[in-house]
C-alpha cells in the first residue's frame, strides 16, 4: 500500500465549484478498486490551496484509476479550475504513530 498526495491550487471564485464536484464524486474516487481512504485537506494561510490525500493497494491501482472515464470526468472538469499547475507525490508510508 502507498500513499498518493496531490497540491491543487484554484483560483478563489472557482472554489465552490470544485466542493461541490468534489461533494458529487468523492465516494466514486473512494470506492474505486484498490482505493482504501480519500482525505481532503485546505491549506490553513491559503485557502486557494487543497490537497487530496489517498491511500491505494497497488500502483497499479491508481494507474487503472488514472486511465477510467471517472478520472477523465473529474479531471476534465477541475483542471479548468486551476490557477496553478498541480503536484503529485506517491509516497511510502514510514513510519505511524497513533
Amino acid at each position: 500500500m502507498f500513499i498518493r498526495i496531490v497540491k491543487m491550487s484554484f483560483h478563489e471564485e472557482n472554489i465552490p465549484k470544485f466542493m461541490e464536484n468534489f461533494n458529487l464524486i468523492k465516494e466514486k474516487i473512494r470506492n474505486s478498486p484498490g482505493n482504501r481512504y480519500l482525505e481532503l485537506y485546505q491549506d490553513k494561510n491559503n485557502p486557494e490551496i487543497f490537497f487530496t490525500y489517498s491511500f491505494w493497494e497497488t500502483e497499479e491501482d491508481l494507474e487503472n484509476y488514472r486511465k477510467s472515464a471517472l478520472f477523465d470526468e473529474v479531471w476534465t472538469f477541475t483542471k479548468k479550475l486551476f490557477n496553478d499547475k498541480p503536484e503529485a507525490w506517491s509516497v511510502n508510508k514510514l513510519v505511524s504513530l497513533t
